[in-house]
Formats: C-alpha cells, structure tokens, sequence
C-alpha cells in the first residue's frame, strides 16, 4: 500500500463484516439435520463421522436411516417430507447390504410423509392407484439419488474413491445433483488382509502396507473434498484385545453359570471389554482425519424395549458421541421405519 502511494494498511481492509461471513457461510454450506440420534452435534459438509460399535449394535441402520434422509426430497408434489433431495455412494465393504432393509425405510417416510390425510384425499377421489402411484414414482425418484459400489479388497475401494468425482459429474449431467453423502462401511474390513500381506513395492517405489493404503484412502477423500464438499459417515467395527469373546459372537449361556464379569465361554472379561471400548487399530493418518466420532453398545443385559406401533420387544442400544464429547449416553431401539429413541 506504502509503495504504491496509498494508505500502508489498506490492504487489511475487509470486504464484508463478521455478520456478513457467518451469514454466507451457513448459507453456502448449511448445518446437516441428520435423525436420531445423529442429531446432537450439527455436521455440515467437509466432516467425517466415524460410527464405531460391535456386530449387532445399530451401525448399518444408521447408515441405511442417513441415506434415507439424504435422498428423500424436501417437499414433493406440495408434500413435505424433509429430506435433503441430495445423491448419496454407499461403498460396501463387509458386502452385508440389505436392499430390503432400505427399501422398507423409505416406503415408512414416504407413508408417513404423506399422512392420513392426503391418503383420504386420494380416497375421496375414488382412486387409490392413484396413491400408490405417487408412493411408486416418488419411491423411483429417491432411490435414482442412491449409488451403491460393493469392493470386495482395498484395491477396489481405492478404485472406487477414485472414480469419485467422475461419478459425482454423472449424476450431475443425468439427474442435476451431484454426491451429497459418502458412506463407507465399515472402514476395518479389509484389515487382517492387508495387515497378512508381506510388504511390497508399487512401480513408483512406494511400500504397500496397511499404513500406506489407509493414506490412499485417505488421500482419494481429501481430493475430492477440495472438488465438492461432502459429508463423509464411516462405520468401524471393534477389535477386542487376544482372548476377549462377545455377547455378539456367542449364544449367551445360562446366567447360573455365568459371573458378571465373564465371557459365555467362562473366561474372564478384561477391562476393555466390560467398559465396552476397543483399541484403537486404524493408523494415525485416519484417526486425525476424523472430525467427529461416535460409539454405539448394544445393552444385551438390559431387558428389551416394548414398541406398541411394532407389537414387539425391541433390543435397546447406546449412542454416545465422544468428539466431541457430549458428556451423555442415548438409549434407542430400531424400529421397521428406522430407529426410536427411549427418553
């Protein structure tokens, strides 16, 4: 500023004031209503949430209930149903995913988006094909915004993050939005495999190992969300330290035989276990990478929950976020149209 004959400080004036940065920050990139019990910490575009828990203790249905969100349009035909009208990947890695289970999901929010009313509406018209194709054509047009990749190996998985952003531009040109939600479960799949395989040299003279794929990966997201942000949910399944069993391994055997503090196989429960914490196995490229980190428990011992609309008792499970750390634990249990919590 000095040199150029003007004011030595100009060049620290700003353009907007701080109400105006807030302002178009949260309208470019806008907070992510997520359901239960995702809800509590607000996640916005560029977060990476990893969902960590044992077999059997909700993280899937999580993902399935996040994806729903994501793909159900905001409102629809005059109806309101408060989705994100956005694309979602799921990249399947434990090749455990239930279309069903999906498909169920959706058709409860649409049912229940478009409520009693508007069904008696259609009634009154005497026409209920004409109901069920609104439910048929929005039930189309969500599942259009659901790209799913199943990777049997790391190899593919990098693959698959890499063909990223071409996918992305595809759904853009055909459908007018791009990926919206990243979903990966769960990142642990491919661990004993790669952690067996005797470290080699790629033809740049890099070493292949567990530390250095996970990098990749690692890498493969970062680029592409410098391209687009996207909000990136990971599941991770625990690894107990050698000689821990399970509830979700074992068939759980008669309590008379059983102390508070052992395993159905008799052996002693260590620490880890009975605090329901895991250590910690990804390298530490992945863990700094992660904003946002959550723990599901499925409560075994505990009685299960009675759901009058279900007409069942329910299992009942535990979400506790720990970055950051809400200080709280929530009990909830899954439901046909997703999950409810217990207050």
């Amino acid at each position: 500023g000095g040199a150029g004959g003007g004011p030595p400080r100009d060049w620290l004036s700003v353009d907007e004031t701080a109400a105006a940065f807030l302002s178009r920050s949260l309208s470019t990139r806008p907070p992510i209503l997520l359901p239960p019990p995702l809800h509590r910490a607000p996640l916005r575009p560029g977060n990476i949430v990893e969902i960590a828990g044992p077999s059997g203790s909700g993280k899937s249905q999580l993902l399935l209930m996040s994806a729903v969100q994501c793909i159900l349009p905001k409102e629809w035909e005059g109806v309101y149903f408060g989705g994100l009208g956005k694309a979602v990947m799921y990249i399947d890695l434990d090749c455990r995913f239930d279309v069903l289970r999906l498909a169920q999901i959706l058709r409860k929010r649409i049912a229940a988006g478009c409520g009693s009313v508007h069904h008696e509406e259609f009634e009154t018209d005497g026409s209920k094909d004409k109901f069920r194709l609104f439910e048929s054509t929005l039930f189309s047009d969500c599942m259009k915004r659901f790209l799913y990749v199943r990777c049997y190996n790391s190899s593919e998985l990098i693959a698959a993050l890499k063909s990223l952003k071409s996918q992305s531009e595809a759904r853009n040109e055909i459908f007018d939005i791009g990926v919206y939600f990243l979903m990966l479960d769960s990142i642990g799949a491919f661990y004993w495999i790669d952690r067996a395989l005797q470290p080699t040299r790629e033809s740049k003279g890099k070493t292949l190992s567990f530390q250095s794929i996970t990098e990749t990966v690692v890498q493969e997201i970062h680029k592409f969300l410098q391209l687009q942000p996207i909000l990136v949910l990971v599941t991770k399944a625990p690894i107990y330290g050698e000689g821990i069993t399970t509830s979700n391994d074992f068939q759980r055997g008669s309590p008379k035989y059983m102390s508070e503090d052992s395993t159905p196989l008799g052996y002693p429960k260590r620490e880890e276990e009975r605090n329901g914490s895991c250590r910690e196995y990804m390298p530490s490229a992945w863990q700094t990478f992660v904003t946002h980190r959550i723990k599901l428990q499925d409560l075994a011992q505990e009685p299960g929950f009675f759901s009058e609309q279900e007409n069942a008792i329910l299992s009942v499970h535990t979400c506790e976020w720990v970055q950051p750390s809400l200080n709280s634990k929530e009990k909830f249990y899954i439901k046909d149209d997703g999950v409810g919590l217990i207050q």
